[in-house]
């Protein structure tokens, strides 16, 4: 019987949002009944970067399905599933926000090339999640880079303002403790995604391929 891997969120609870059972990992749960995509079986999305889209809980898993199976456009349906492994939501998010910060930055750039803060931001949320830096020094470059973005808005440079913008949510989110982070690096990285993926048409592309080279190296 073949087997496909997915992406997907439940909460905290270990009970999907639309769910009763309760997940353990390794345990396969089965699906009695008719199978249909946004009503019922069990969903997840091949791509991680698909899985953004249905953030349905805190917790962030890799699954295997097998069974009957129906592929959606970004997600799919299955008979069966169960969960392989936990991830490390928190900091994969954290990383996934700085990433697609690096990505769209040129546009900042390329506008106010002697402008630094944004860039500035980004490397030091960096080093922050790597221990190089204090907080203290980080939160400078954030509130340097949150005027950088209200100087673009101010310019009316869109695309130089969600740059900006996104280098201080990227290195927002490397500013909040382990404990507290999950909402805000996941708001950060959905911010930050979205200006990513209005930088470039093959951004999308592109976040899927960083977002899976993020998730190997946290798990």
């Amino acid at each position: 019987m073949k087997i496909i891997k997915g992406f997907k969120f439940i909460q905290e609870n270990m009970k999907s949002k639309n769910g009763k059972i309760t997940w353990k990992v390794g345990e396969w749960q089965k699906h009695e009944g008719e199978l249909e995509i946004c009503n019922s079986g069990f969903h997840a999305c091949i791509k991680p970067i698909d899985s953004l889209e249905y953030v349905y809980g805190n917790k962030f898993f890799l699954v295997e399905a097998k069974g009957k199976i129906i592929k959606g456009d970004d997600k799919f349906v299955a008979s069966e599933m169960r969960l392989i492994k936990e991830l490390p939501a928190d900091k994969i998010f954290k990383r996934f926000a700085i990433a697609c910060a690096k990505l769209c930055i040129k546009n900042y750039e390329k506008k106010y090339p002697n402008d630094k803060r944004p860039f500035e931001a980004i490397k030091a949320a960096e080093d922050y999640l790597d221990g190089k830096i204090k907080l203290a020094e980080l939160n400078e470059k954030l509130s340097a880079a949150e005027s950088a973005a209200e100087s673009a808005w101010s310019a009316a440079e869109s695309a130089a303002r969600s740059a900006a913008r996104s280098a201080a949510e990227s290195a927002w989110s490397a500013a909040w403790s382990a404990e507290s982070a999950w909402s805000a690096a996941w708001s950060a990285a959905r911010s930050v995604w979205s200006a990513a993926r209005s930088a470039a048409e093959s951004a999308w592309s592109a976040e899927n391929k960083i977002l899976l080279k993020i998730i190997k190296e946290n798990s």
